[in-house]
């Protein structure tokens, strides 16, 4: 039963990341219509400015306390990415406005290459460590009820505090305030925002900052377990099958998306690979993602599209 447990909690803090990077897609894709392929480039992009900014502002300043040097290159990278996103919005999305979404869509797979080409040349394409003061040592829950007890990662509990934080701080932003609003009629209609005053190009620039923000976020925690490298980018990915099955415009179904597959990956790799040979943990998301395509494509919490023909 530990084991189980050990298992299920793994699962659920890994879920919450997948989370994290998943909610980056809803939120582009419910302020403007557009999926935007480029959320997991934008994750390696952040994690890049932040590993790279932290080993250059001691140079610059004559810093050297590590909570100052993470907080400065943190606000750097942050100034990056809403850099990045007016970029985005003044020389491609903005001059795109009401086109077929399959240009969009191809809009941001140019987004996609172009940011990992500009990764490589502005920080390199070594393999660097972000350290954020994340705890590494595991410790051990309900020893009184399991022999041994539970070993949980204190990293993963951290980072999923952080997740679960950022995921209701922006659920909030979305349902309460002036903003969030705005985004959520410009996503429904942005000829009918657009006619009641709402400026597109604003909007755009904030959701794209408050993605490049989330992108940030998860890429400094998954920076921090994983090392920042190119294969970052794949694991960013992982968060396609999630919003498929939370819906593309559903905050709380990417949140529970990710909490779905995130455990489900991991008891199947466990009790299920043994018996398939192992590798469930590698492909279990796009094969149950696939299943919701076919039987439920709106997702848990997506809306059903109907089209008058």
């Amino acid at each position: 039963m530990a084991f189980f447990l050990e298992t299920l909690i793994g699962g659920l803090m890994t879920g919450m990341l997948y989370s994290l990077v998943a909610l980056g897609f809803v939120l582009i894709f419910k302020a403007s219509g557009v999926f935007n392929f480029a959320q997991g480039a934008m994750v390696l992009f952040a994690a890049l400015a932040m590993a790279r900014f932290a080993e250059w502002i001691p140079s610059w300043t004559g810093l050297s306390g590590k909570w100052m040097l993470n907080l400065l290159a943190f606000l750097v990278a942050m100034v990056l990415m809403v850099v990045v996103a007016w970029l985005v919005q003044r020389l491609v999305l903005g001059r795109l406005v009401n086109q077929e979404g399959v240009t969009l869509l191809m809009a941001t797979l140019g987004i996609t290459y172009f940011l990992d080409g500009l990764g490589q040349t502005l920080f390199g394409s070594d393999i660097y460590k972000i350290d954020v003061g994340l705890p590494k040592d595991p410790m051990f829950l309900l020893a009184n009820h399991f022999q041994g007890g539970v070993l949980v990662s204190q990293e993963d509990l951290a980072a999923a505090a952080i997740a679960a934080t950022l995921v209701t701080g922006l659920s909030l932003f979305f349902r309460c305030t002036g903003t969030g609003r705005a985004l959520r009629a410009v996503a429904d209609d942005h000829q009918a925002a657009q006619s009641i005053g709402i400026s597109l190009s604003r909007i755009w620039v904030i959701v794209w900052s408050v993605a490049g923000f989330v992108a940030l976020v998860a890429g400094v925690i998954w920076g921090s377990k994983l090392g920042v490298q190119f294969s970052l980018s794949l694991v960013a990915l992982k968060a396609l099958p999630v919003v498929i099955l939370g819906g593309l415009t559903s905050v709380p179904g990417a949140i529970l998306g990710g909490l779905i597959i995130g455990v489900g990956e991991k008891l199947s790799e466990i009790y299920i690979g043994p018996f398939l040979g192992g590798g469930i943990e590698i492909w279990f998301a796009y094969v149950l993602a696939l299943l919701f395509l076919l039987l439920r494509p709106q997702g848990l919490f997506g809306e059903r599209i109907i089209d008058r023909v």
